[in-house]
């Protein structure tokens, strides 16, 4: 979709920081963060929720959840992780376009990072999980 944010991020007409790339999930950091760390992942195919995907699609994004999750827990040493996926406005769905927030949690907040040095850390976390796979 032509005026999607996601979609541009997508495409790379929009800059972000890129946490992990596959042929069909994108995960970067959020713009908006809840907290220090605060990762979304999109499918790159434009999919406004999760009665969109296709059950091949699906099946690709709790495993990717879990890796950021614990890369997060790992390389941000969070405490706690809320994993939260809005579909619709009365959901509090902001952008239509399927995403899951994967938000970490801490009783004291990490030691203050670059946007570029948190996306790096958690990029290294992921490859690190993937060659042990």
């Amino acid at each position: 979709m032509k005026d999607c944010i996601f979609c541009k991020i997508v495409s790379k007409e929009v800059k972000a920081n890129i946490v992990f790339e596959s042929d069909n999930l994108l995960c970067i950091l959020d713009a908006y963060p809840e907290e220090v760390g605060h990762c979304l992942i999109l499918t790159k195919n434009h999919k406004e929720n999760i009665f969109e995907l296709e059950d091949s699609q699906a099946e690709l994004i709790l495993p990717l959840a879990k890796k950021v999750a614990l890369a997060i827990k790992k390389s941000m040493h969070a405490e706690g992780i809320n994993i939260i996926q809005n579909n619709g406005a009365l959901a509090k769905q902001v952008i239509m376009h399927y995403h899951l927030h994967i938000v970490p949690r801490y009783e004291q907040p990490p030691i203050e990072q670059s946007r570029e040095q948190i996306a790096k850390l958690l990029q290294e976390e992921i490859d690190a999980q993937t060659e042990s796979d």
